[in-house]
């Protein structure tokens, strides 16, 4: 199934974004989620289908991760719910010596979580930090929270989860109403809240660990300007459209591969 998106508007607010998901490396981060999506697919195989993954499977997932379609759909949705939000600022942040660390430390972080133990490991750190928390991991809590990061990625996972169920409906593979479907993926949500909570904490922990505490709460300081604000809503409609629309494709490939190992 190819993945539509509408064509970004050329023109000089175009360029600026263009500037701005340069300087955020989203073309690097695009690729790490093919690989996460490739990993992810390798995992509903072995739990889904009869003969788990293969070649024919593998290749499906990577085509519906392919990073040029993901970044068509989620910056259509990024440009969408930015507006007429200012730019410049943005760039101001993330060109500079520090945002560009910050960006580096975060897209290394995403890439190391993929390592087998380093997930666990970081989870383990969180697990084990005492209340108060000391200055660093407490500037790391207000960034958490200025932009809303458990509750917003919540909602993405919820979201992906219904768009999911619902490619398997259109499949074929299973039978369910969307009265149903909505109550089952409703009633993962405290499990979800609570393993997102510690995701969160435990990712920008690690990610953040070599900078200054100042560092952390400069970025918390964007995070509060109207442009930091509007980036954040942008980053997060635009994933969650991609997440979406990836998800449901998902299961109705999914419900296809079925299908056709049990003709």
């Amino acid at each position: 199934m190819v993945l539509l998106g509408i064509p970004a508007a050329a023109g000089p607010r175009a360029a600026e974004i263009d500037a701005l998901f340069e300087a955020l490396n989203m073309p690097e981060m695009f690729t790490i989620l093919q690989e996460e999506g490739e990993a992810y697919g390798d995992d509903l195989a072995e739990e889904m289908l009869p003969g788990g993954t293969g070649p024919g499977w593998q290749a499906v997932v990577r085509r519906l991760h392919d990073p040029d379609s993901l970044e068509e759909i989620m910056r259509a949705a990024f440009e969408e719910s930015f507006g007429n939000a200012e730019i410049a600022p943005l760039l101001s942040f993330f060109q500079s010596e520090s945002g560009q660390r910050i960006i580096e430390l975060e897209l290394a972080a995403r890439r190391a979580f993929m390592e087998e133990g380093t997930e666990e490991a970081a989870r383990d750190q969180f697990r084990g930090v005492q209340e108060p928390y000391e200055a660093h991991l407490a500037a790391i809590e207000a960034f958490i929270v200025e932009n809303e990061l458990v509750e917003m990625n919540v909602v993405g996972a919820l979201n992906a989860n219904i768009m999911f169920m619902r490619g398997l409906i259109q499949g074929g593979a299973i039978e369910m109403s969307e009265e149903d479907v909505l109550s089952d993926v409703w009633a993962q949500e405290p499990t979800t809240r609570m393993d997102t909570h510690e995701w969160v904490y435990s990712f920008l922990m690690l990610a953040y660990e070599p900078l200054s505490t100042e560092e952390v709460q400069a970025y918390v300081a964007l995070s509060r300007t109207p442009e930091g604000q509007a980036l954040n809503r942008a980053l997060f409609a635009g994933f969650d459209r991609m997440y979406g629309t990836v998800s449901m494709s998902l299961g109705l490939a999914l419900a296809r591969q079925m299908e056709g190992e049990s003709l």
